[in-house]
């Protein structure tokens, strides 16, 4: 997912994405374990979701306005 889509969510949307992104991740792993994953690429890609989702919420923790430095 594009981070430009993740700044457009409410804090309270972030953190319940957060929380589902994390879930989605352990699953991945759990499958990767049994040798069911069938695209490992999509492990990466959820831990960069989960990047982007934490940094947005602390930017915002932080007030930090990331259009006035653009």
């Amino acid at each position: 997912m594009k981070a430009k889509l993740f700044h457009e969510m409410t804090t309270e949307e972030l953190r319940v994405k957060l929380k589902d992104l994390k879930q989605e991740f352990f699953n991945l792993r759990f499958q990767h374990a049994t040798g069911q994953l069938a695209n490992p690429m999509a492990l990466n890609a959820c831990k960069k979701d989960i990047a982007r989702v934490m940094t947005i919420l602390r930017e915002r923790e932080l007030n930090i306005d990331r259009k006035a430095k653009a």
